[in-house]
């Protein structure tokens, strides 16, 4: 299958990311990393609010409560979008390396935060994958470790495999998942994606279970079955850096995709002026809902 993406919100974002479906708010989230920001899409009425801090803001996930955690460079907060206030619930983490930040992340089933972090100077080895119970428990999982550059997470449909994307290894890999105390086991790889697909980042997966990755520097979000390791599907994204998607809509049968700008020349974005915009396409498949902290 191919589908061709359609510009939804030229954003221009540095660095698009971390797309999550706010039902609850019948609302689009996304960061932009290193321009500052939350966004938030309404695409009934076409509303567009943006939300501006003062530190990256490197992933966005709806709280329980109606407001929305947010991780930054070294820690995790919860924002209010009425008052424009974070109460900050852990702070200091990875202080000792200060090259490191938080990168994408998002809830399971129970409502436990899994986010990963990554060397901003491109050292490998030097990042960590953490998960936040609700009651504000953070672990390591060393089982990951160490990563390089922490992206893409999912779970299948049965919630019991989660899948995750350490970008530079050009892999999927799948864990077994006791759901009620976050333990992970049996790690293997799913996908080896190939290279002239470019790197993969971010992901979701569908209500069929198969997985939708986001490919930076290769125009495009391929569709995976983890069972095979086949790709049957392809979405082509008039911007390269392509970062990370997630279904959304009413029926969370649209899939909506992010992109960047950062690091590209000027000759590359007067040739793809869309880049840093937000994407979408209607692949004929629902997604899983997108989960709340807590």
């Amino acid at each position: 299958m191919q589908w061709e993406a359609e510009l939804v919100v030229d954003a221009k974002s540095l660095l698009g990311e971390g797309p999550h479906w706010d039902a609850g708010r019948s609302s689009l989230l996304w960061v932009d990393i290193t321009g500052k920001r939350l966004n938030e899409y309404k695409p009934e009425g076409g509303e567009l609010r943006a939300y501006p801090f003062e530190e990256m803001v490197t992933a966005a996930v709806p709280a329980a409560d109606g407001g929305i955690l947010l991780t930054f460079p070294h820690s995790i907060g919860l924002f209010d979008p009425e008052s424009g206030t974070v109460r900050t619930l852990l702070d200091g983490i990875e202080a000792d390396k200060a090259e490191n930040r938080f990168n994408d992340g998002k809830c399971d089933a129970t409502g436990r935060y899994w986010g990963g972090t990554m060397s901003m100077n491109d050292v490998r080895g030097q990042g960590s994958v953490y998960s936040l119970d609700p009651d504000l428990q953070l672990r390591v999982r060393e089982e990951f470790g160490p990563v390089t550059c922490s992206n893409g997470l999912g779970w299948s449909p049965d919630n019991r495999t989660m899948y995750y994307i350490d970008t530079p290894t050009y892999e999927v890999v799948a864990f077994d998942v006791d759901l009620q105390n976050g333990e992970l086991a049996n790690r293997r790889t799913a996908i080896r994606i190939p290279k002239e697909f470019a790197y993969p980042d971010g992901m979701t997966v569908d209500a069929e279970g198969m997985l939708w990755v986001a490919h930076w520097g290769g125009f495009r979000v391929t569709r995976w079955n983890p069972a095979t390791a086949e790709c049957i599907g392809t979405a082509h994204v008039p911007a390269p850096q392509v970062t990370s998607c997630t279904f959304g809509g009413p029926n969370r049968d649209e899939l909506y995709i992010t992109s960047a700008r950062v690091g590209l020349s000027d000759e590359v974005l007067a040739k793809y002026p869309l880049t840093g915009g937000v994407f979408r396409i209607k692949p004929g498949v629902s997604g899983l809902p997108n989960h709340t902290f807590g």
